[in-house]
């Protein structure tokens, strides 16, 4: 077994950066979909399933702006029920914008999700 001493007399101290979670990021972007306004959301991390995300939103008419970790979605627009199938296939959790599209459009249409 491993084990640390640390010996004090000195205090730590400095700054880091926390990236935000895909696991809460992309639940969170699909549900911007329900509301039909302009929703603001920080420390978005800039990875691929996220960018999917994003590109299935735009599909179904949603304004989306992206800078840095800040990503602004604009659904009022919105009005596809459809998720194309290049795009589903994609990402395995893209499962999880059909239940926003649901509640708002009452109806979707999509194709079985996971990797290509």
């Amino acid at each position: 077994m491993y084990k640390y001493i640390i010996k004090g007399g000195n205090k730590i101290h400095g700054e880091t950066y926390v990236s935000g979670s895909k696991n809460a990021s992309l639940p969170i972007l699909a549900a911007t979909l329900i509301s039909g306004k302009t929703t603001k959301l920080y420390n978005v991390p800039n990875i691929e399933d996220v960018k999917i995300t994003l590109e299935i939103l735009r599909n179904l008419g949603c304004k989306v702006k992206r800078d840095k970790n800040k990503v602004i979605i604009n659904s009022k627009d919105a009005s596809k029920t459809t998720i194309p199938d290049e795009l589903m296939r994609k990402l395995r959790s893209s499962v999880i914008i059909v239940g926003a599209i649901l509640s708002r459009f009452k109806e979707a249409n999509f194709s079985y999700p996971g990797r290509l």
